[in-house]
Parts: structure tokens; C-alpha cells; sequence
């Protein structure tokens, strides 16, 4: 196991040099100037030279690559262009916020997708199977951003029951939690009917009941956990799907997490900032999908020999 673990370890060290090079590229092709519009328009061409060089942006983006990797291995993600904090300091003052707007979105998602998706398998074609299908697509075809708006005109306005936005309790996490949640609660709710439905076929399920095994046990301990991990799969994709929403969810909802500070660092094109956000998704999207691979061998022995 320990092996399996660190193999998975060092094959997430590529995709992360890969993500983190990929966003500076994509950065360098976008049109216009951070130390402009810093500056403004009527900034002279000596001081912003002279800004350029005291940032590093003179240099070629191999060489601010190879530079940032090194700062990053002593743990220096650099100071924001716009605000001239350090970026540990301003992701820091953020992350706890989508920290907890995840969480509670990827809990409701886990809970409702799976007891939908079980209760599915086990009654197809009935009523609440037609239902939670339909649900599921609609789910899955609506923007994030739409969902949003549409539950705050349900609940803030014709019904003044929640918050429109903002923060500080739990009335306020509500309505983007279940924002951001919906998608990824549909998606989990097909892919656990689908591998229920798949596993209760199997002749160890027929052979559990003819053994006089109750219908909860036979489906929750025999059907449920042999069909985890495709499950599991998804969920792990699917930390990747709420961190990505989570930019719109926060900005619907004027949420003070990373989304609203990604959005904010695009739009003064203040790199070093969006960078050091961008880093912090991807390692907690490679963190998690670790987690994910070492339930498998939880779920499955087999897998840790593999």
C-alpha cells in the first residue's frame, strides 16, 4: 500500500508542473498589460520599464517558469500585482470560505445522488425513477450560473426566506450550496443507479437472497459497496466540476471565496495572484483523486498489488 500510494504521489508531480505552466502560458497570450493597468494609461515608458523589471515580467516565460518553481519549493507564491500582499496571505483569507462552500455542496450532492440513485435501481421504471431521471437531466442542463439566479428569485425574493447573498451562517451557504451542488448531484445519482442496477443482477445478490438475507442488507452491504467504485470515480472528477462552479456559484451569490478572487484577479490581469489560486484548485484536485485511489484498494485489495 505504501508503495501504491507514494507511485501515485510522484505521478501528480507532472500534472501539477503541467497545470501551473499551462496557466502562465494561456496568461502570456492574453491581450494587454498588468503593469498598465496598474499604473494607468498615462504612466510614462520608464516607469513602466522599470515596474516590469521589479516584477519580472522582462524576462522570458521559461525563465519566470523556472523561477517560480523554484520560489514555490521554498513555499514563495509570490505578492499580488494589484494588492502587494502576499498570495499565501490573500488565498488564505479566501480558502476557508470555498473550503466550506464545497464541502457542504459535495455532502449534499454524495447524500441525495446516491440514496436517489439506490432507491432508483431498486424500483426501476416506477414513478420515482421517472421523476429522479427527469430531475438528473434538468440538473444537468441548466448553467450553474441560471440555477443561481433562478433560486434566489424562488427563495430571496418571492419567498423571503433566504439571503441573497452573502455570508456568515448557515441560512447564507443554503442557496449556493445547492447552486453549485445540483449537477454534481445528478451526475451521482445516474452513475449509482446505473452500477446498482448492474451489481443487482449479479448471481452473488440472487445467491445472497435465496440465503433468506434481508432486501437492506442484500442491497446496502452486497449491491451498494460492490458498486462504489465507479462511484467513487465520479466523485473524485467531480471535486474538479464543484471547484470550477464554484467561480460562477460565488459571484452569484457574492460569496467571499477563491471564485471571487479568481474573477477578480482576472480582471486586473494580476497574474501572480490568479496563479496562486489556479495552483491551490489543482493540488486539491490531485489530493483528492489520491484519496480516491487509495479507496479503491479499500473497496477492492486487488488494487494496491496492481
Amino acid at each position: 500500500m505504501l508503495f501504491y500510494v507514494l507511485r501515485r504521489l510522484l505521478q501528480s508531480v507532472p500534472v501539477i508542473l503541467g497545470v501551473i505552466f499551462a496557466v502562465m502560458l494561456t496568461i502570456e497570450m492574453i491581450p494587454g498589460d498588468p503593469v498598465t493597468l496598474m499604473l494607468g494609461e498615462h504612466a510614462t515608458q520608464e516607469s513602466v520599464a522599470a515596474v516590469r523589471g521589479a516584477l519580472g515580467l522582462d524576462k522570458p516565460l521559461l525563465v519566470r517558469y523556472v523561477q517560480y518553481i523554484g520560489n514555490l519549493l521554498h513555499g514563495d507564491l509570490g505578492r499580488s500585482i494589484r494588492e502587494r500582499r502576499l498570495v499565501s496571505q490573500e488565498l488564505a483569507d479566501v480558502w476557508p470560505a470555498t473550503l466550506e462552500l464545497t464541502t457542504a455542496a459535495l455532502v449534499f450532492a454524495v447524500l441525495g445522488g446516491v440514496l436517489a440513485g439506490v432507491v432508483s435501481a431498486v424500483w426501476p421504471n416506477s414513478f420515482f425513477d421517472g421523476v429522479m431521471r427527469l430531475g438528473s437531466l434538468f440538473g444537468l442542463s441548466m448553467p450553474v450560473f441560471w440555477t443561481g439566479l433562478t433560486l434566489i428569485i424562488l427563495f430571496s425574493l418571492w419567498l423571503p426566506w433566504l439571503p441573497v447573498g452573502g455570508s456568515g451562517s448557515l441560512r447564507h451557504l443554503i442557496l449556493p450550496a445547492v447552486t453549485l451542488a445540483l449537477p454534481s448531484l445528478a451526475m451521482v445519482a445516474r452513475m449509482t443507479r446505473s452500477s446498482v442496477l448492474e451489481v443487482l443482477r449479479e448471481d452473488y445478490i440472487r445467491t445472497a437472497r435465496a440465503k433468506g438475507l434481508r432486501e437492506q442488507v442484500v442491497v446496502l452491504k452486497h449491491g451498494l459497496r460492490n458498486a462504489c467504485i465507479p462511484i467513487v470515480t465520479l466523485l473524485g472528477l467531480q471535486v474538479g466540476q464543484l471547484l470550477g462552479g464554484a467561480v460562477l456559484t460565488e459571484t452569484v451569490f457574492a460569496w467571499p471565496g477563491m471564485g471571487r478572487l479568481i474573477v477578480r484577479a482576472i480582471f486586473a490581469r494580476d497574474y501572480i495572484l490568479l496563479q496562486g489560486a489556479i495552483l491551490v484548485f489543482a493540488l486539491t484536485f490531485v489530493v483528492v483523486n489520491l484519496l480516491v485511489d487509495i479507496s479503491y484498494a479499500m473497496f477492492d485489495p486487488r488494487v494496491s498489488r496492481r
